[in-house]
């Protein structure tokens, strides 16, 4: 591995917000999941879930979009939404659907400097009632144009970019290693750093 491969693989780990994620409930193309995952990546999300309690598990998501995204991330699949949602709820503890109820927020009103879930639906129903009772609140994404809706992967990557925002302004990327010991280290393995290269990933 050369020098400037180890070194931005460092800076990636470094960069990754534990407290941060996306759930994506039936989405049916697999494009659509490639692109959220190229914009988690891009914001240091490192796990995801993906819920399929409607439709079949996507054997594989769509190349193109994602330029191979899936392999720097932790993608947590389930279809079984009161698994799924068990599990968000035992990391992030505020979870919010891009969902427009009587009771629905401003993306910008939301404080996503906290450990903090967001939930997306699929591109015709969105978000289900089911999996609206796990969540804390609804958000959504201002708009101005006769269109009242944006693709899935446009809002997902205006929602993450709102909360780098966030916290970049709180210090969150500051070089700081924020992931916990045993995921940093397990994740440095993963990702080819070997021998003395994983000096101070433990």
């Amino acid at each position: 591995m050369t020098p400037e491969r180890r070194e931005r693989i460092t800076r990636v780990l470094t960069h990754r917000q534990p407290d941060l994620t996306v759930v994506m409930e039936n989405i049916f193309d697999p494009h659509n999941i490639a692109a959220v995952m190229r914009t988690c990546d891009s914001v240091g999300i490192q796990e995801i879930f993906v819920l399929n309690n409607i439709i079949k598990r996507h054997a594989k998501f769509g190349k193109k979009s994602s330029a191979s995204a899936a392999g720097w991330l932790t993608i947590h699949q389930f279809d079984n939404t009161a698994e799924c949602m068990a599990a968000v709820k035992e990391k992030f503890h505020n979870i919010y659907a891009t969902h427009l109820g009587k009771q629905a927020v401003s993306l910008y009103e939301l404080n996503m400097a906290q450990p903090v879930a967001l939930v997306f639906g699929n591109e015709h129903a969105g978000v289900t009632e089911e999996c609206l009772q796990y969540c804390n609140g609804n958000f959504v994404i201002p708009q101005v144009g006769m269109v009242k809706s944006l693709n899935i992967s446009v809002a997902c990557a205006v929602s993450l970019y709102e909360a780098y925002r966030q916290r970049e302004a709180k210090g969150m990327y500051n070089g700081e290693t924020r992931l916990p010991i045993e995921q940093r280290a397990a994740l440095a393995d993963k990702w080819g750093l070997v021998g003395a290269e994983t000096e101070g990933f433990e």
